[in-house]
């Protein structure tokens, strides 16, 4: 079996912010075990930022304390803490006779198809040596516009990218908590969804102690994406002993259990990212038609089924579609910009200039979200 595991900056941070070693040597000893079964194991991390404004401050070079907000600095401190965090997952493999191996990647690396072909193609090759993949975002030289945002879609992404078997997203709770089912005050963890909805995503309650940059919307909108893909997720609590073997073998109880979609409703890659990981931009609305040819048919949407848009989007940028009733069921690259399509709406293909894209939003770059 082929393991993704992805645990986070407040998993992997102490009270004083600093790296907790126990914490990485709780992870590596549950991926020895798993190693010595047979299975293999890719560690997508978190920390690198934590540990990189650790070192600045202790050096002198950054006062203040929590998580800056200035893209910058947080490039900078990356560039500072990667080395550290990797520093601490090499030793700690290495006394368990494992051997770590790097791995940075960046949005294009799953946008681009030689990019995605080699990515893969590296991964297989330190899993065929032997060596741990420890991978993390390049925050470093990461754009604003393209960031992953947080490292569960980044794992969710390279659960894909690996065609990986199950996901673990490691947390600070048990899972998906049910606040609302006792009168009490006392959560009921959710063991099993079968598919995450808006009913399911408004129990989710984001982390807000300014460590990481994710939350519990985030492991579910990773857990949706991996779903939707194939791969088993399961949300659990890092601190849980054995958790990555329980997650495995579904021990009940080890966390929430999110199932894969049916094989003919999965996505790839890239319109995972369209799907889950682009902002988008701004909405067109369509009439009645064109929402029945898209839904049920699977076709391009045409400038002829525009009823209108809203937002302020160019070509190639993101987009929600939604039907007469502004309900969004669609999500796409757009292929004009908001003033041609409000200018063009509506027209026939053969009633359209040469220059217009008859193709408002083509197929290939359109996920149906319901």
């Amino acid at each position: 079996m082929l393991i993704v595991a992805k645990i986070g900056s407040t998993s992997l941070t102490d009270a004083e912010g600093e790296v907790d070693v126990s914490a990485v040597g709780h992870l590596c000893d549950q991926v020895a075990s798993l190693r010595a079964q047979g299975h293999l194991v890719v560690i997508v991390t978190s920390g690198a930022v934590i540990a990189g404004l650790s070192a600045l401050r202790a050096a002198g070079r950054l006062a203040g304390e929590g998580r800056p907000r200035d893209l910058q600095m947080l490039q900078a401190a990356s560039a500072v803490g990667q080395s550290r965090l990797m520093g601490v997952y090499e030793g700690q493999l290495r006394q368990r006779s494992l051997v770590a191996g790097q791995v940075l990647l960046t949005f294009g690396d799953f946008v681009d198809r030689s990019r995605y072909l080699n990515a893969r193609r590296t991964f297989s090759h330190l899993l065929d040596l032997g060596a741990v993949p420890i991978v993390n975002e390049n925050d470093a030289v990461a754009d604003e516009e393209i960031r992953f945002g947080d490292n569960d879609r980044l794992a969710a992404l390279v659960a894909n990218l690996l065609g990986a078997d199950l996901l673990v997203l490691l947390t600070d709770t048990a899972g998906l908590l049910d606040y609302a089912s006792h009168f009490d005050g006392e959560a009921t963890l959710i063991e099993e969804v079968i598919e995450i909805d808006h009913e399911i995503e408004n129990l989710a309650v984001d982390s807000a102690n300014g460590i990481g940059s994710g939350g519990m919307l985030s492991k579910l909108a990773a857990a949706k994406m991996a779903s939707w893909s194939g791969v088993r997720v399961v949300i659990a609590a890092a601190n849980r002993s054995q958790v990555l073997e329980d997650a495995v073998a579904m021990t009940p109880g080890v966390g929430t259990i999110v199932h894969p979609r049916p094989r003919e409703q999965r996505i790839g890659a890239r319109k995972l990212w369209i799907a889950f990981a682009l902002g988008a931009s701004g909405k067109v609305i369509v009439d009645a038609g064109a929402h029945a040819a898209l839904v049920k048919n699977g076709g391009s949407l045409l400038a002829a089924g525009v009823l209108g848009a809203k937002g302020a989007f160019d070509a190639g940028d993101a987009v929600e579609i939604a039907g007469p009733d502004e309900t969004v069921f669609a999500k796409g690259l757009v292929r004009i910009g908001v003033d041609s399509l409000r200018r063009w709406a509506g027209l026939r293909t053969a009633e359209l200039p040469r220059d217009v894209p008859s193709e408002v939003v083509h197929r290939d770059d359109m996920v149906i979200m319901v």
